[in-house]
């Protein structure tokens, strides 16, 4: 378990909708294109007060630097898809290292699930992933022609690359810190918390985000 499970969650009822079309969203989803088995439900159904909160953080990017857009990467995410990308995952991060698949020890394979779940909440069905709930996404920023921007590294990325102020404002990263922070503080303005280890990770009334502000409940469970 992590801090944020044991953060008591008192559901709102509040239903899912559909991401508008007017919010960019990255089309094709990389998930159900690796075959991740959503049946039938879609990556960028939100929480109605999730979706609200998005546009008025691309409003107030808007006045902030014209010609920039919020792109959704990931919204919901049923438990069987995470089970499916936690695996898929740890598949990847097997392959970077020397280790025999066929004789893989215990050590060795805790050592690589602990990178995996330093990203990828752990997929039990007696805890409430962010994702599940409809109240958490995955973003980035694309330029007006629809080019994603580059923040210094891809969504997803198990390195401390991720991690929101790896690169220094005054460094030769110093663009990469420019554009995560612009990020945050966009999402931040409609009420998002921002996952410490994650640049693109923001939600809104889950668990994760409860913990980051010290709320007493969460009002969005299980989508």
């Amino acid at each position: 378990m992590r801090p944020y499970h044991s953060i008591p969650i008192w559901e709102c009822g509040e239903p899912l909708r559909a991401l508008p079309e007017d919010i960019p969203r990255c089309i094709p989803h990389v998930y159900q294109a690796l075959g991740a088995p959503y049946a039938g439900v879609s990556p960028f159904d939100l929480r109605v007060g999730v979706v609200t909160r998005l546009l008025q953080a691309q409003s107030w990017l808007d006045h902030q630097q014209s010609g920039l857009r919020i792109q959704v990467f990931d919204g919901l995410r049923p438990l069987a898809v995470q089970h499916f990308m936690v695996e898929w995952t740890f598949a990847q991060e097997l392959a970077r290292t020397d280790y025999d698949p066929e004789q893989l020890t215990d050590h060795q394979r805790s050592e690589i699930y602990g990178r995996v779940y330093q990203f990828w909440a752990e997929p039990r069905a007696d805890l409430t992933p962010p994702h599940s709930t409809g109240a958490a996404i995955d973003v980035t920023l694309i330029d007006q022609t629809g080019q994603p921007l580059d923040m210094g590294s891809p969504i997803d990325e198990v390195s401390e690359r991720s991690f929101p102020d790896h690169f220094e404002p005054d460094g030769t990263g110093a663009l990469f810190h420019q554009r995560r922070k612009l990020l945050y503080d966009a999402m931040r303005s409609a009420g998002f918390e921002r996952h410490p280890q994650e640049w693109w990770h923001f939600s809104y009334g889950d668990q994760f985000w409860a913990w980051l502000t010290g709320a007493t409940y969460a009002f969005y469970g299980k989508a």
